[in-house]
């Protein structure tokens, strides 16, 4: 027997390998619920979740796996593993192969009513793939299936494996080997085991060890209902034909619907105990078993000499694969509501702070004049009315790979706009922002989607293969606009605080129109200059 690692620290070439290996790693966790999540609390009955969870494969098909592998492959013979499996085993074989056996090439056959989201998380892990059509869930010795498929592709190559987790005694010995001493050694007061049956090698192996080392533990299965399905365990009929020894390892079996399985394994999650639909379909089974034994006054006779009923349950596998199926199977009532839930269709293209430029700066972009740019000057002429300022605009107009586009409406426009700007009216005065408020948001990027979809648009032609400044009246509708521009292959900016920004800016000099008042008032103020 290997030391444990207690501390949990791994060093050096082996690193990984003792990680994997549950004879050096710590037990994996066995944590009590607490009495808002143990609805027998009260009848004596304690619950322990077995956090098959924690193995660094994340699942209780780690350790078949393991054993699978390691009395399979064969060094410098073996290059290829290919296994029929609906995630967990082949994703931990994937990993174990690697990780022992320095093997890169496995092959993943699955059926092709498997979600996308386990598909991509089988990709992610770096799994060929083959899918086979027929029932999801085929029998082992169904030769059109693709459990058969991966024995007769190991059959005509030597250096193919196939671990064949369905009828190698391996798959259910390796909780006789380590799952079982775990909880063993872990709870010495256990009195009922309780796990889910798919290949049955889980139930098998402890069942089998219970037997062996304390025969007083009572062994509940957990199967599928009829017609029902929850992803791993299988109905009663289909176990028929597995040839382990789950018949002999159980000494009840209860069907469990595939509802209260996701219910409440979404109850355990939020409650600490991360756990997918399998290990809620674990905890259902044994709850439906406590309360029958509690209808028959028969619940008393689980108890050991300490007068209480300690009940260890697998935790097998996570939530994050089967996210879809919870929505699907719970409905939105099991869900908190999102707020502004609107936005999810629009606002969706990436906003960058270059893009929002502070006014002066934006400014010295946009405007040259002999290379000097009089700012007061400027601001001067955005103050004119837009009859005053058309002479000038030769003289203060944007450079000529520029544009200056002002989204406001035409009154505000005409009373204070940058010289040389064109007005495409979009924004009103007074709109909240389309970052407080949702609806604002919702008509403007649909708005600005609309008129930017068509080349024929006016402002599409006017943009195209110009750097664009867009403004508006606080600067927030124009970043939006700078957003869906960008998006489309324009080069736009906006300004940070809009035009309202740069009209307190602007030098209060009133009662000037005209050439002679611009002479005036450039003959008495030149203030800094920007570029």
């Amino acid at each position: 027997m290997q030391t444990r690692n207690y501390l949990n620290v791994y060093k050096g070439p082996d690193a990984l390998r003792e990680y994997f290996n549950p004879e050096i790693a710590p037990p994996l966790p066995l944590v009590e619920l607490p009495e808002s999540l143990n609805p027998y609390h009260q009848d004596g009955v304690r619950i322990y979740a077995k956090m098959m969870t924690m193995h660094p494969a994340n699942n209780v098909k780690a350790m078949p796996a393991l054993n699978l592998l390691q009395h399979g492959v064969t060094p410098d013979k073996t290059k290829t593993v290919v296994e029929y499996s609906s995630g967990s085993t082949v994703i931990s074989m994937a990993m174990i192969s690697r990780v022992f056996h320095g093997l890169d090439d496995v092959h993943a056959f699955l059926s092709n009513k498997t979600t996308a989201a386990k598909l991509r998380l089988m990709q992610f892990f770096g799994l060929n793939i083959t899918l086979f059509g027929g029932p999801s869930q085929p029998e082992p010795n169904d030769e059109r299936g693709g459990i058969r498929a991966a024995y007769r592709l190991a059959r005509e190559s030597e250096s193919v494996l196939n671990p064949d987790q369905y009828d190698n005694d391996l798959n259910w010995q390796s909780h006789v080997r380590w799952t079982g001493p775990q909880i063993l050694e872990q709870l010495p007061e256990i009195n009922l085991i309780c796990a889910g049956m798919g290949t049955s090698g889980t139930m098998s192996g402890l069942g089998s060890f219970f037997k062996e080392q304390k025969s007083s533990v009572f062994r509940l299965g957990v199967c599928t209902a009829a017609g029902d399905r929850v992803p791993g365990p299988r109905s009663l009929a289909l176990l028929a034909p597995v040839n382990f020894p789950w018949k002999s390892s159980v000494d009840h079996i209860e069907e469990v619907a595939s509802h209260p399985s996701f219910s409440l394994s979404l109850q355990l999650c939020r409650n600490g105990i991360v756990s997918g639909p399998s290990s809620g379909f674990n905890l259902q089974g044994l709850f439906q078993f406590l309360e029958k034994r509690k209808r028959e006054g028969t619940l008393a006779e689980l108890a050991g000499d300490d007068g209480q009923i300690h009940c260890a349950f697998l935790c097998c596998d996570l939530p994050y694969q089967y996210i879809d199926e919870y929505f699907a199977k719970l409905g939105s009532e099991y869900f908190p509501a999102i707020n502004n839930s609107e936005l999810g269709e629009v606002d969706l293209y990436r906003y960058d702070s270059a893009w929002e430029k502070e006014p002066l700066a934006a400014l010295a972009d946009f405007y040259r004049v002999n290379n000097v740019l009089d700012r007061d000057i400027l601001l001067f002429m955005c103050k004119r009315q837009s009859d005053e300022r058309q002479g000038w605009e030769q003289i203060l107009s944007p450079c000529s790979d520029t544009i200056i586009v002002d989204l406001r409406q035409p009154d505000d426009y005409d009373r204070f706009s940058l010289p040389g700007s064109v007005n495409f009216p979009l924004v009103q005065s007074g709109t909240p922002s389309p970052f407080s408020d949702p609806k604002v948001m919702v008509q403007l990027w649909k708005e600005l989607e609309a008129r930017l979809e068509s080349n024929n648009e006016d402002i599409c032609s006017r943009l195209r293969d110009k750097h664009s400044l867009i403004m508006c009246y606080d600067g927030d509708s124009a970043r939006v606009a700078t957003s869906v521009l960008r998006a489309k292959g324009y080069t736009a900016d906006s300004t940070h605080g809009g035009i309202q920004a740069i009209e307190k800016m602007a030098p209060k000099v009133e009662n000037y129109s005209g050439q002679q008042g611009f002479e005036s008032y450039h003959g008495q103020s030149m203030s800094s200059v920007s570029h």
